[in-house]
């Protein structure tokens, strides 16, 4: 069988009052190479991760592959994995749900595609639990999806070409699990009504290209104002943002990413978050300027380019069953 290779993108979530719900594929990817060997597992790793990231069975992209394996019954005697990674570990910006849709969809495109695209989502939700990055990173774009007792249902909407601005401050031990637990049990009945509105106007605002929209819309109620604290500088890189030019500035997932949004001067409002974020914190910030994502994974069979099954339906809403 020949080499598959898959590229995933990034992803942020939330995009403000979409909590949970909304997710934007960005323009920075990791890159997966499997083929077949006999009887041995390798794994080398370079770029995000290489030295820290394990190279056996326990590497979540190895993980997802072997879940694909286990879920058709069908087992390689051994696998050689080339990863080359873009996407930050722990940023908001998305790597699990990368390394899960990635291993995946590699895996699945090795046994020749037993799985639907639906089917794989299902599978990658048992592990990850969130589809707001899991849905951007596979289908690209921007998503909107809802997962409510096992049932997933996604759709891929509309937006408009534009570039995002990204910070990620330079922060240790930086965990989901730990922002996830700083949520509140329940919020007041006006927070939620007023998320509802502004998520709606976020997706309106996206595929107009409408910053002014953007710029009232994507404030949010449920999330931030609980996770915020817990990221140093960040109300003074979002400050530098909007002073640069920026319309709009929200955490990217859980955080500690920032991402900004505006027509012109990306460069320049990514130096100021940079900044900012220095003299906050006295550490570097890495900054990237990153355009829409809207190809989502990417398949390579040798040297031939593959397309998800599909993909004529993506902008149809779906629903799935996740037991």
């Amino acid at each position: 069988m020949a080499t598959i290779t898959v590229s995933v993108p990034a992803t942020s979530a939330n995009l403000g009052p979409g909590f949970d719900s909304l997710g934007l594929a960005i323009g920075l990817y990791n890159t997966i190479e499997i083929a077949p060997t006999t009887g041995v597992l390798v794994v080398e790793i370079t770029g995000e991760g290489a030295g820290t990231a394990p190279t056996d069975d326990t590497n979540l992209i190895v993980k997802a592959a072997y879940a694909v394996f286990k879920r058709v019954d069908l087992h390689p005697d051994g696998l050689y994995f080339k990863l080359t990674n873009a996407i930050p570990l722990a940023s908001g910006l998305g790597s699990s749900a990368a390394a899960l849709i990635g291993g995946m969809v590699a895996a699945n495109m090795l046994l020749d595609e037993p799985l639907e695209p639906g089917e794989i989502l299902a599978l990658a939700l048992q592990t990850e639990g969130h589809p707001d990055n899991l849905c951007p990173a596979l289908l690209g774009g921007l998503v909107v999806s809802s997962y409510v007792d096992h049932c997933l249902t996604y759709c891929r909407l509309p937006v408009a070409p534009m570039k995002v601005i990204v910070a990620l401050p330079a922060i240790e031990g930086h965990h989901t699990q730990a922002m996830r637990a700083l949520l509140p049990g329940s919020v007041p009945l006006k927070d939620a009504a007023a998320n509802i509105g502004r998520a709606i106007l976020v997706t309106r605002a996206l595929a107009e290209g409408d910053y002014d929209l953007l710029a009232d819309a994507m404030q949010d109620r449920l999330h931030e104002p609980y996770r915020r604290p817990a990221i140093p500088g960040i109300d003074q890189a979002a400050g530098a943002a909007l002073e640069a030019g920026a319309t709009a500035v929200t955490l990217s997932g859980s955080g500690p990413s920032l991402i900004a949004f505006a027509p012109a001067q990306h460069e320049q409002i990514g130096d100021s978050m940079a900044q900012a974020f220095q003299a906050a914190t006295g550490q570097k910030a890495r900054v990237w300027v990153l355009p829409i994502d809207t190809q989502g994974t990417v398949i390579r069979r040798g040297s031939r380019h593959l397309a998800l099954r599909h993909r004529e339906n993506l902008y149809r809403a779906t629903r799935i069953d996740c037991p």
